[in-house]
């Protein structure tokens, strides 16, 4: 495991590819996800739950619930600044929150995402207690939730 010293998660930063804009000219759905995702592995990375740990231990966060908030259109070209942080974090969950930005992280999110992952041993096929220095670490990153987090999908009510 990578020894990385406790503090703020830096920011993941990525630049929209041309083959990532869809029919409407923006920024197609499925590639907000996509860089989300890469942000979380940034941020398992820095937490020690690297590639080399995953091929060493079998372990691995799975993601089991994910909720994402489209709140902008996002242009061909721009560059994206994500910043992470850790809402939640026990022996073997956590919670966590990308905010997605056009540019530095200033402003209002062009989109969220807020997960729940389990730490899973791939070998016993079940959860797996986080190693104490990853939890340790995620633990140095909690922040308070905003408000908009751990609610569901808002909109027209379903038909009865």
């Amino acid at each position: 495991m990578t020894d990385h010293p406790p503090g703020p998660l830096p920011l993941f930063h990525q630049t929209v590819r041309d083959d990532w804009i869809d029919y409407n000219g923006h920024l197609s759905e499925a590639y907000y996800v996509l860089v989300f995702g890469f942000a979380t592995d940034a941020l398992m990375d820095a937490a020690g739950l690297d590639a080399a740990y995953r091929d060493r231990t079998g372990c691995s966060l799975y993601t089991v619930e994910a909720h994402v908030r489209y709140l902008r259109e996002v242009a061909r070209g721009s560059e994206l600044t994500v910043r992470t942080c850790v809402l939640g974090v026990d022996g073997r969950k956590l919670r966590l929150l990308h905010e997605m930005f056009a540019g530095p992280p200033s402003g209002s999110p062009v989109a969220t995402e807020e997960l729940f992952a389990l730490h899973v041993d791939r070998a016993a096929g079940g959860a797996a207690p986080l190693p104490a220095a990853s939890r340790d670490h995620l633990a140095g990153l909690l922040a308070p939730a905003p408000p908009w987090a751990g609610h569901g999908i808002h909109g027209v009510p379903p038909r009865r």
